[in-house]
């Protein structure tokens, strides 16, 4: 599985068409061209797989969830639904038109890596959630920070 890391901005064309940045593209040289798209479940975004990673992403899932109950089929469903894409022969990218619904208006989209997969936002959604996100600091401190029990073990004697 591929690390990627950086943001970028790219133009985007009326037909959903964008640039691939250089900068991630030689991240990604030793994978196989392919990509999976699909909408995020989590923001106004969609999300840009390398077709391994994605692949190891569902092989996980499917050892996780039980085929037979609903629940787990539904869910496995929704987070596997999207679309094989591959860079053109300028390394442009075409969103899939059902899911250009999610940057349909935009002028310029942002590409933000997660180091797994790359988040594709609408400029204007990308700067809203950022403006929006409440204090970072507070939030890293109470989800990242050291626990109690890990402070008072630092704390002991030998």
């Amino acid at each position: 599985m591929a690390l990627i890391l950086g943001k970028e901005y790219c133009k985007i064309d009326s037909n959903g068409r964008f640039k691939f940045p250089i900068a991630l593209k030689r991240q990604l040289e030793t994978e196989d061209g392919r990509f999976v798209i699909r909408q995020s479940v989590y923001a106004e975004c969609l999300e840009l797989w390398t077709y391994a990673s994605f692949r190891e992403e569902v092989e996980k899932l499917q050892g996780m969830l039980n085929p037979y109950r609903r629940e787990d089929r539904e869910l496995l469903r929704k987070l596997t639904e999207g679309n094989i894409v591959e860079l053109d022969s300028n390394d442009r990218l075409l969103v899939p038109a059902e899911q250009k619904h999610v940057i349909a208006k935009a002028k310029e989209v942002v590409l933000q890596s997660t180091g797994k997969f790359i988040e594709l936002w609408d400029r204007t959604a990308y700067d809203r959630m950022n403006t929006a996100g409440g204090d970072f600091a507070q939030r890293a401190e109470a989800l990242l920070g050291p626990s109690r029990s890990d402070a008072d073990a630092g704390n002991q004697l030998p």
